[in-house]
């Protein structure tokens, strides 16, 4: 877990209206107008700190027609606050700090590594990966062509993983197995980054 990620998060939990936002998250989503209302403050002001909050993972949104709705992102909540206990099992004064930026840099140097063992020249997959952290640092590098708040058809989705390889169906099923998208009536929308299955947790 990178310092920037943990300051950013830790920052955007330091005002007293972003943690009013989060308690009555924890009970369920609510969309912007419910929650100035229940805050007593004005819809821009609840923008803003949203803004602040998706930045940092710790809500993510979805679209109902002209509604949008804030959920509380528990899975990265809890995730961020264990990077924190763990940094502070780690670290020794500015040592530990350097041994977490250094375990950083190893992790992006392994993705990197995977991309170019299963991906060919000109983009191709090779095979879908057997081990589970792999197959998923190959899925997220796929999955960072598509747009975010855009609506595919599934054939769309099949075109545009027939790119990558063959295999598009199994593929598709795991791109929604995983929370890189969700699918409702035939259509499929990418989900925020923050719900994806994370290779790095099986590190």
């Amino acid at each position: 877990m990178q310092l920037e990620k943990l300051v950013t998060f830790y920052k955007a939990l330091g005002d007293p209206t972003r943690l009013r936002i989060v308690a009555l998250l924890a009970n369920g989503p609510l969309h912007g107008q419910a929650l100035a209302g229940k805050l007593g403050v004005t819809p821009p002001t609840i923008t803003h700190h949203m803004a602040k909050l998706r930045e940092a993972g710790i809500v993510y949104e979805r679209r109902d027609k002209n509604t949008i709705y804030f959920t509380l992102n528990e899975t990265n909540l809890t995730r961020k606050s264990q990077a924190l206990l763990t940094l502070l099992d780690k670290a020794k004064g500015s040592e530990g700090m350097a041994e977490t930026e250094e375990s950083d840099e190893k992790w992006a140097a392994e993705k990197m590594q995977v991309i170019r063992h299963f991906f060919t020249a000109d983009g191709r997959l090779k095979h879908i990966p057997t081990q589970r952290k792999k197959k998923l640092i190959v899925f997220e590098h796929m999955v960072r062509g598509l747009e975010r708040g855009r609506k595919y058809e599934e054939r769309e989705i099949n075109e545009y993983i027939r790119r990558f390889h063959d295999d598009y169906a199994t593929i598709r099923r795991e791109f929604v197995m995983n929370h890189y998208m969700y699918r409702e009536n035939g259509i499929y929308e990418l989900n925020p980054p923050e719900m994806w299955a994370k290779a790095e947790d099986l590190r």
